[in-house]
């Protein structure tokens, strides 16, 4: 019997499996973790939602704590992001229901998150803390059920953080972006890599040569800024943080504010998790043809409101992701509804980076689980040795050998007495 769902079509769902299945062999770390708990159960009798782009790196996600034991249902936390041939296979070949479907409106996005909430969660796992907020705002009864959660990206770890501070946050949640294994490797190398995916998809064009403003210069605008370099691109990097302004000006980049950057820009990317970071003053002075994209969790990076009341008629679509708005004479270009750009145009990031990532999430599960009694309404982070075991995990699986501190070393570090 098929479980509960609401997916595009479960004919896709072979596709799905294959895929799901090819991933699955570049994420040895998380394969590992499932075996454990695959024997040890770590997880039986646990509820879990989840609210996370449905890719086929998700779906061994969800595979992995199904093994664990968990009871899980997945929503999607991006309308554009969701691969509907996984989430089939997902309900088809797995028996995870799931809701999500590509392109869905904004309803409809809220009603899979009032389904998955429907679960009961004992435990929320989010990616942009749409969990979180909604149970927050209008699900408050499903609080005695609740004994933690995990939040995925960067968005929602500040969304989390401002609900402590105010103290509105009811139980607590582990921050796996914060763990060195997910936002030194996931956020710059999976973020940079697939970001250029989603727009030469899109687009089709040639980096080498244009100028690409990246706006930011966290770790997924490093990441970003790194790659667009690395294809023969000029960057430009826009900021507010004088220190990582700073470090963008060390690591070779031309920094300047958003505005000096609009008349020269060719291509501009968002990724600061901030509101209109690109707005209509912008958009006045950008060059005909300006490609403007967000890899931000939310689409309100982009100021496109400001944008559709400048232009002159609605927006045509002249590719598959790519809106043209006409502004006295310029066209300006918006990629995937300024959305996530490399999950609404391409298939997100590579699996082997999703590894170490999801790897986070399995454990801060169990983590919550074993802990949440010691542990107050607030953000935290997975241990440290959890983290240096992923990436030894991680190491181990690459084929790559380290060096181990002998005794002598250990105990030089360990003691002040012995000086030059």
């Amino acid at each position: 019997m098929t479980v509960e769902h609401d997916v595009k079509n479960l004919d896709l769902a072979t596709g799905g499996r294959y895929r799901i299945e090819w991933a699955e062999q570049e994420m040895p770390v998380l394969r590992a973790i499932r075996e454990r708990f695959e024997q040890e159960k770590p997880l039986k009798g646990v509820r879990i939602s989840a609210c996370l782009h449905v890719t086929t790196e998700t779906a061994n996600l969800m595979h992995t704590l199904q093994m664990g034991g968990a009871d899980v249902i997945l929503c999607a936390s991006n309308p554009l992001s969701t691969q509907d041939d996984v989430a089939a296979s997902l309900v088809s070949h797995y028996e995870i229901p799931v809701y999500a479907i590509k392109g869905e409106n904004n309803e409809t996005y809220y009603e899979h998150i009032k389904a998955a909430l429907d679960h009961k969660p004992h435990i929320t796992m989010d990616d942009g803390a749409d969990l979180v907020g909604t149970i927050h705002k209008s699900r408050r009864e499903l609080l005695d059920d609740i004994i933690g959660g995990t939040e995925e990206t960067t968005t929602g770890v500040i969304r989390l953080r401002a609900m402590a501070n105010d103290g509105a946050l009811a139980f607590p949640v582990i921050a796996v972006n914060d763990s060195d294994t997910k936002h030194l490797f996931d956020n710059r190398y999976g973020t940079g890599q697939s970001t250029l995916d989603g727009i030469i998809r899109a687009t089709n064009i040639l980096l080498a040569g244009r100028t690409v403003v990246v706006a930011g210069y966290g770790w997924c605008s490093r990441g970003i800024a790194s790659r667009a370099s690395g294809m023969g691109a000029n960057v430009i990097v826009t900021e507010v943080n004088p220190l990582r302004a700073l470090e963008a000006v060390m690591d070779g980049y031309r920094v300047m504010p958003m505005i000096e950057a609009a008349p020269i820009g060719d291509i501009f990317v968002t990724a600061t998790g901030d509101i209109n970071v690109v707005d209509e003053h912008h958009f006045t002075n950008m060059k005909h043809g300006a490609i403007v994209c967000n890899s931000g969790h939310f689409n309100v990076e982009i100021n496109i409101p400001a944008l559709a009341k400048m232009s002159n008629g609605d927006p045509q679509l002249v590719r598959p992701f790519v809106e043209e708005y006409k502004v006295n004479g310029r066209s300006i270009y918006i990629l995937g509804e300024g959305r996530l750009i490399n999950l609404a145009a391409a298939e997100g990031h590579p699996a082997s980076v999703m590894d170490m990532s999801f790897a986070n999430q399995a454990l801060g599960a169990e983590f919550m689980l074993n802990n949440a009694k010691s542990l107050s309404p607030q953000v935290y982070t997975i241990p440290a040795d959890v983290d240096m075991e992923i990436a030894r995990l991680k190491l181990e699986a690459m084929g790559v050998r380290i060096d181990k501190l002998t005794e002598q070393q250990e105990h030089y570090l360990s003691q002040w007495e012995e000086g030059t």
